[in-house]
């Protein structure tokens, strides 16, 4: 998909104006809903992001305990150029100082299903890697400070009237008013009615939703005392576009001594891992890898962390399946009467979804359409 600047004369196109007491209201603080507030607040709007969880980020997560480089329990790689960073930040004053990194296919190498292949095989050539960095540790220095004053945390939306130009946010204790509204939540949210719509949703937006496939999404961090392993290990899911699976050198191009290899799983790739209690995890996990590299996972291991998407509150899932239909997906991210806009991983246009890039490109879009408005 092209790069293309976020807001490129937008505001010669600007009509529409807002004040606190009826700000643009975000659901949900992920990458969609702090891009969104980002970007309108550059246009001197009025926002409010209204976020269920006590932290913004959503499936940006990470935890900087595990070693002493920042481990990304979510998003990880960038499936971008790394220019997609000066972008978000939309301001030429400001010097986006992170560093990323490709895998090298002239020296990396890959095994898949236990046989040595190139990166480019397993479809890893193109992507980057942050060093000492995260995508959540990039929003939280360049996007976040501008905008958490004007984070709600702990406020699960429960039902949202758009039936007049005021649009009536409720949560579980409070209720919001709003000139426009921009629904960032995961789908699965809305796939279990956690929102109640007024009116309802369109049926061709409700039936998208509904039928949208969501993979199941899990990842693991094992720390070894010694390195036995390639930059990348894939597995063969059946059938393939049914999920992925795969382990990586965690600690590629960190500043690190540390041995960290990470697994990950989504759609049918996740499973037996989202079921298993976390002392069967790591049972499975170095029995796998004890058949591929002769009992030395077992022999070097160190300790482990894991992140089962599934379980985690209000998100439910890892993403849409990379082979939904993109009809559904162009529906999903369709506004409705000017008033409720979508922005997310999955609420985009149709041609791309499933990443940070994606999502920051549907907020992008949402904030153009609202502006116009």
């Amino acid at each position: 998909m092209p790069l293309q600047p976020l807001l490129n004369a937008c505001t010669n196109k600007q009509s529409f104006q807002n004040d606190s007491t009826k700000p643009v209201i975000i659901i949900a603080a992920g990458a969609a809903g702090l891009v969104a507030g980002y970007l309108l607040k550059q246009q001197g709007i009025s926002i409010k992001i209204l976020e269920a969880s006590s932290i913004y980020g959503g499936r940006m997560k990470r935890t900087s305990n595990f070693s002493n480089f920042p481990i990304p329990l979510g998003a990880e790689w960038i499936h971008a150029e790394p220019k997609i960073l000066d972008e978000i930040v939309n301001d030429d004053s400001v010097d986006v100082d992170i560093n990323t990194l490709m895998y090298d296919p002239e020296n990396d190498y890959a095994l898949y299903e236990g046989e040595k292949v190139s990166i480019k095989e397993v479809e890893m050539n193109e992507d980057n890697k942050f060093v000492s960095s995260t995508w959540f540790d990039f929003f939280e220095q360049y996007i976040a400070p501008s905008i958490e004053k004007h984070i709600v945390y702990s406020s699960k939306v429960k039902s949202i009237d758009y039936s007049t130009d005021e649009v009536i946010v409720e949560t579980h204790d409070s209720t919001h008013y709003a000139s426009r509204v921009i629904v960032t939540a995961p789908v699965k949210v809305l796939q279990q009615r956690e929102i109640h719509f007024t009116p309802e949703l369109p049926k061709h937006k409700q039936d998208a939703i509904d039928k949208v496939e969501v993979w199941g999404g899990f990842k693991a961090f094992i720390e070894f005392s010694d390195k036995f392993y390639p930059a990348l290990i894939g597995f063969k899911v059946n059938p393939p576009e049914h999920g992925e699976k795969l382990y990586y050198d965690a600690a590629y191009g960190q500043n690190t001594t540390h041995h960290i290899l990470g697994l990950f799983a989504v759609g049918a790739g996740s499973i037996p891992y989202v079921y298993l209690q976390e002392d069967e995890i790591i049972k499975y996990i170095l029995n796998e890898l004890d058949e591929l590299f002769d009992g030395k996972a077992s022999t070097y291991y160190v300790k482990h962390i894991t992140q089962n998407w599934n379980t985690e509150a209000h998100i439910y899932g890892a993403y849409v399946s990379n082979n939904e239909d993109w009809e559904k997906i162009k529906k999903l991210g369709e506004s409705i009467d000017e008033r409720l806009f979508f922005a997310g991983d999955a609420y985009t246009d149709g041609k791309d979804w499933g990443s940070v890039h994606a999502a920051v490109y549907s907020a992008k879009r949402a904030v153009k359409n609202i502006l116009k408005s």
